[in-house]
């Protein structure tokens, strides 16, 4: 007896999305994840989330580690009544005994989102190709949305009296990481003024600078990237991030010395900010490399609460990209497969 597949490989696909970068998103479907934030992020406070991934899944696939990403997935899918499995590359043969494609077609049977942290984008890309339920990016050495929907509804939560995102200018210390890249694309997207203060060496690359070419035309947003660290003083937000990762550790003390001291966020360079600038940092933070822990610790420093709304976002993510795919049973039919089932127990 063959049975139909079970309702997560049953997903409208025209209706379907994934979640690669937030630049594929228009600015209204940004601002309904981030008003779907605060209202989660409301009941959380109040301890009443409602359970809007009851009986869902959500399969994490981590090729690198993590702290916030693993952390708030898992917390989210369990605030909201649903299921995380964390799948490391010693649980399952993603790309190895098993192509990608087959791994993402058997994880959409079973769960109902797929989130993956890869080692590169063309792991994610594959991902996204076969499957049949959403696939959020939770890192790919490419793109960090979900970093970003948290580092932009902290941005609102601490903005100066009176100023509305557009009018804030953000300052990215450092590196063109992906985290740099995915800020520079959400800030250019949502009107707002970007800079990247950083040795020329490691400046972001043109490819990127084209992208958000096309924002700024859309929006009136404007970038600079520059070495120049006096230009702190235009900033509302100091934002920090690591010099070097661990696929850079033979670059390091290259990185370290060409970094260091001048883009090192202190206290100092806090006070040269403009009027009530915060000191943001995705962490982990290396301490006394890219930002001293005195500044990190600062009244500025709003890092713990960017680092919180990784699950107030990751709520939102599970919820936004599911929600339409909601097949509630009516009593009638909960009742009629009880009772189905019930008698065939009692038989045994």
């Amino acid at each position: 007896m063959k049975l139909p597949s079970s309702s997560a490989t049953n997903l409208n696909k025209k209706d379907m999305r994934h979640m690669i970068t937030m630049n594929d998103f228009t600015r209204k479907e940004m601002d309904d994840m981030l008003e779907l934030m605060s209202l989660l992020k409301e009941a959380r406070r109040d301890n009443a989330v409602p359970h809007l991934f009851k009986n869902k899944s959500v399969a994490m696939i981590f090729e690198a580690g993590s702290t916030r990403t693993r952390v708030s997935f898992e917390t989210a899918a369990t605030l909201l009544d649903g299921h995380a499995l964390f799948l490391s590359p010693r649980d399952i043969h993603l790309g190895g005994k098993e192509s990608i494609d087959d791994t993402a077609r058997v994880l959409s049977r079973m769960c109902d989102i797929i989130m993956a942290r890869t080692n590169d984008g063309d792991t994610t890309e594959a991902l996204t190709k076969m499957s049949t339920v959403p696939v959020i990016n939770g890192l790919d050495c490419v793109y960090h949305p979900t970093q970003m929907l948290a580092d932009i509804f902290t941005m609102m939560e601490h903005m100066p009296e009176g100023k509305e995102l557009s009018d804030l200018t953000v300052a990215f210390m450092g590196d063109a990481t992906d985290v740099c890249r995915s800020l520079l694309l959400t800030c250019t997207k949502y009107g707002m003024n970007f800079k990247q203060i950083g040795p020329k060496k490691y400046q972001m690359q043109e490819k990127w600078l084209k992208v958000a070419d096309k924002n700024c035309a859309e929006t009136g947003a404007t970038y600079e990237i520059t070495d120049d660290v006096s230009k702190v003083s235009e900033c509302d937000v100091i934002y920090g991030d690591s010099f070097y990762w661990t696929t850079q550790l033979e670059e390091k003390e290259e990185r370290l010395a060409a970094f260091m001291p001048d883009y090192v966020i202190t206290k100092a360079l806090m006070e040269n900010a403009a009027p009530g600038a915060i000191l943001m940092h995705c962490l982990p933070a290396n301490d006394k490399e890219e930002v001293t822990r005195e500044a990190l610790e600062g009244t500025n420093s709003v890092a713990l609460d960017q680092a919180e709304n990784r699950l107030t976002a990751q709520m939102a993510i599970l919820v936004y990209f599911t929600h339409k795919f909601n097949n509630s049973p009516s009593e009638e039919t909960l009742a009629h497969h009880k009772n189905k089932i019930d008698g065939f127990l009692n038989n045994l």
